[in-house]
């Protein structure tokens, strides 16, 4: 929905209910409403969570924002918009708070509800982490088919940057469980996706791994 298209629309059901009479406008606002403040909340959030990544600075409105949004979307029976606000949930309690068994739970509802309605992106991004708690508590066969099915899910629905980003994890749990050779060829390929598709940040991050690995 484009921001003219909301305003009109609610102003539209201001008018109906205000001056035509219409005893439903009202609700079908909220719906309206609703959905636009949704979408606000995940977009506040999320900037407040890339200013966390450069300056490692907690704000708390973060996971507010995040929880206001999955309250939303759940009320509005939006399965995606839901699933995509659990796992920032999730992603806040594991990588600002540095908890990821208190996320996991978050992962797991995303991925479901995002499976239920076939949404490979956020589905390749519960995973991933899920990934990450599975590493974390040193069950590495696990953490190793979680990450590659995030890969997998980047790559059938042309995600090409978040594809590289996932080849990176693979380069460092390979190297992590003493198969170098496997981690480079990760980087390898992740070099290869990057460059091809512009992710110049992403390019930096296999750089830094080389530099960690020695290679």
């Amino acid at each position: 929905m484009q921001e003219q298209d909301w305003v009109v629309q609610a102003e539209e059901l201001f008018e109906a209910a205000m001056f035509g009479g219409d005893a439903s406008a009202p609700d079908r606002s909220d719906d309206v409403l609703d959905a636009v403040e949704a979408r606000l909340s995940m977009a506040r959030g999320k900037v407040l969570h890339v200013r966390f990544l450069d300056s490692r600075e907690e704000d708390s409105g973060e996971v507010a924002f995040f929880e206001r949004a999955a309250e939303l979307y759940r009320r509005l029976e939006d399965a995606s918009g839901e699933a995509d606000a659990l796992f920032w949930i999730g992603c806040w309690h594991q990588v600002v708070k540095g908890e990821g068994t208190t996320g996991r739970p978050y992962f797991e509802q995303s991925y479901a509800l995002a499976k239920s309605v076939d949404d490979r992106r956020t589905m390749s991004y519960a995973v991933r982490h899920l990934g990450f708690v599975d590493k974390d508590a040193g069950d590495f066969d696990r953490a190793r088919k979680k990450l590659t099915e995030s890969v997998a899910l980047r790559r059938e629905i042309g995600f090409r940057p978040g594809e590289a980003a996932g080849l990176v994890a693979l380069a460092y749990l390979a190297a992590e469980t003493g198969n170098r050779p496997l981690a480079l060829r990760h980087l390898d390929e992740a070099q290869t996706v990057a460059q091809g598709c512009g992710a110049k940040a992403v390019s930096g991050w296999v750089e830094q791994a080389r530099a960690s690995m020695g290679a």
